[in-house]
């Protein structure tokens, strides 16, 4: 099964997965809505996986970008998933009511994309 799949990382820049003879990993990703992704849901189509925390300054500048890309090319089949990583749902929750996204969240909790593509690394500011 062919998948396309982008990967943004805040600050990180953007990674495109093409190669149409490797198979795209499985997942499975649920929504803080409830709605689930797999990689069946979305065959032929073009994903793109941001992964973001609550803390990350590059990401919150980022949100409004990712989600604009998101609504403009959603009627082309494009499915945004915003990956919280590594945070609970209360301060997930607690972050969005003050920053809401445009786009579907998902957190680490209701997915292996993280773990898959291993997100553990994050921007930040260092003080000289």
């Amino acid at each position: 099964m062919r998948v396309q799949t982008i990967f943004f990382g805040s600050a990180f820049g953007l990674a495109v997965g093409s190669n149409e003879k490797e198979p795209a990993p499985r997942f499975s990703a649920t929504t803080t809505t409830g709605e689930k992704f797999t990689n069946r849901t979305i065959q032929g189509k073009v994903a793109l996986f941001e992964f973001w925390t609550t803390w990350c300054g590059y990401c919150a500048d980022e949100a409004a970008f990712v989600d604009k890309i998101g609504k403009e090319l959603a009627a082309k089949g494009l499915i945004l998933l915003a990956i919280d990583v590594g945070e609970s749902k209360k301060t997930v929750k607690k972050y969005l009511e003050q920053h809401p996204r445009d786009c579907k969240i998902v957190l680490m909790e209701d997915t292996n994309l993280a773990a898959m593509y291993q997100a553990t690394v994050y921007p930040h500011l260092r003080g000289d």
